[in-house]
């Protein structure tokens, strides 16, 4: 059987709750969970004990040993933080709450509180190692650090993180005189602050570093470090593993700008052991060539051919298949390209639906089947979600629904003349989302995209009820 994925968060008692269930099922005879134990024991018994059935639950999780799978729950429960559940309790824990992304509810408001909160007393700066971190107060935070060089990595606050983590992810952007969140992290970093610090948000095997903070991005676009590629690059010279899979996913939501990945390819990306954090999370971690891999894969699907030739240029092999993240449907970087226009795949099928999102219409009419509509319906969406008005036009006349998840796509990503395309073909702006029952105006509002929310409201209002 395929190695299952450990879930985010993993509970223990739910693990162990598996291994009883699969005790019962092998006591009455299900075949499917016989053949389990044969496949995965080493040894399989003619009575599963507990102690063979936690082995059998811990392999099929890729873990060699249960010991093994319990190791790496307790690395996951050391890191796990959850910011976003920290609730104000006034002093300098809210004014560090309001400070510092929390990867939910951020918003500019937050932090010009923290600002005002500041300016009304700024003694909070020099209260704590953590606040002066997060202010950028280099005289503070100097004097704290003689007096006691283990603050370097000592962890307090609301979130229990290391000073260089406030540093972060604090988006105060003080330029007060005597303020340099840059100088400061040099501070820590020379006195011995780890450069690899971080915390696994709410359980997610994913680190958010202090590097991820300095990149900002992902959900909801929060804005970088106001030293961004200066202090991204100063952590990667006292030894940042580039390898961060979760700087690349933030700064891939916002896939405009390369400077980040050329950054993190001239330290290493794609290469290496993955460093301190691959380490403590094994194989529940991906890679650096699988993360090299996924950052192909995605230049493919974007259509991004700088980006797609950059990767190359560094090593990246178009014919892996990355972590095998779902959303790229087993697919290879050539496989996308192709179906971009780009490759040389001979499959007429994955060259017609290139021709689509190329809006080819000679070529898509000449390769059109029912197949090959049917082989990729979600191609439409792919064509909404990066705007290209006329591709959705053509498809929507050779056969493809616009009655799916294009128009979500298009208003999430602010594709005002797609999101029109796709109401005037007959998109139903009133149509909710299987996960979160939003409406595609609802999408584009989490997203900050209010000329496209604006337009599908006043279409909202105008239909008939």
């Amino acid at each position: 059987m395929p190695i299952r994925r450990l879930p985010d968060n993993p509970d223990l008692e739910h693990l162990r709750n598996q291994a009883k269930t699969l005790q019962r099922q092998v006591r009455a005879g299900d075949q499917r969970a016989v053949d389990l134990v044969r496949e995965l024991h080493p040894r399989p018994p003619q009575a599963l004990r507990r102690a063979d059935a936690l082995l059998v639950v811990a392999r099929s999780y890729g873990f060699a040993s249960w010991p093994a799978l319990r190791a790496t729950l307790d690395v996951i429960d050391r890191y796990t933080r959850s910011p976003h559940r920290q609730a104000a309790t006034g002093g300098t824990d809210e004014f560090l709450l309001l400070a510092c992304l929390t990867y939910s509810h951020d918003d500019p408001g937050r932090w010009a509180r923290a600002r005002r909160m500041l300016t009304e007393h700024p003694e909070l700066a020099g209260h704590s190692i953590h606040t002066a971190a997060a202010v950028g107060d280099v005289a503070a935070a100097r004097r704290m650090l003689d007096g006691d060089p283990g603050l370097a990595n000592r962890q307090g606050g609301p979130h229990r993180w290391e000073p260089l983590l406030y540093l972060a992810y604090s988006r105060i952007d003080s330029t007060v005189p005597g303020h340099s969140t840059l100088e400061v992290a040099r501070l820590l970093l020379e006195r011995g602050a780890d450069p690899a610090a971080g915390f696994l948000w709410d359980g997610l095997r994913s680190p958010f570093t202090a590097l991820t903070g300095a990149f900002g991005g992902g959900e909801g676009a929060p804005p970088p470090h106001q030293f961004r590629l200066e202090l991204a690059e100063l952590l990667l010279d006292a030894g940042a593993d580039a390898n961060d899979s979760q700087a690349l996913y933030n700064c891939g939501l916002q896939p405009e700008d390369d400077a980040h990945l050329r950054l993190l390819l001239r330290h290493g990306l794609g290469r290496g052991d993955g460093g301190v954090w691959h380490r403590r999370l094994g194989h529940t971690h991906p890679t650096p060539a699988e993360l090299l891999q996924d950052e192909l894969i995605k230049a493919a699907r974007q259509d991004r051919t700088d980006r797609y030739r950059l990767l190359l240029d560094h090593g990246a092999d178009p014919h892996g298949v990355g972590t095998g993240h779902p959303v790229h449907e087993g697919r290879t970087a050539h496989e996308w390209a192709t179906l971009f226009g780009h490759g040389d795949d001979p499959d007429p099928v994955l060259r017609f639906l290139g021709a689509c999102l190329r809006a080819d219409e000679k070529t898509a009419r000449e390769l059109r089947s029912d197949a090959a509509v049917a082989y990729r319906p979600q191609h439409l969406v792919t064509a909404a979600e990066q705007g290209r008005t006329a591709a959705v036009r053509l498809m929507a006349g050779l056969g493809f629904d616009v009655r799916g998840m294009a128009l979500h796509q298009a208003a999430f990503h602010g594709h005002l003349d797609t999101v029109r395309a796709l109401v005037e073909l007959g998109a139903d702006p009133d149509r909710t989302d299987p996960r979160f029952q939003a409406t595609p105006r609802g999408w584009a509002e989490h997203n900050h995209q209010w000329a496209v929310a604006r337009y599908l409201a006043t279409v909202e209002r105008s239909r008939p009820r």
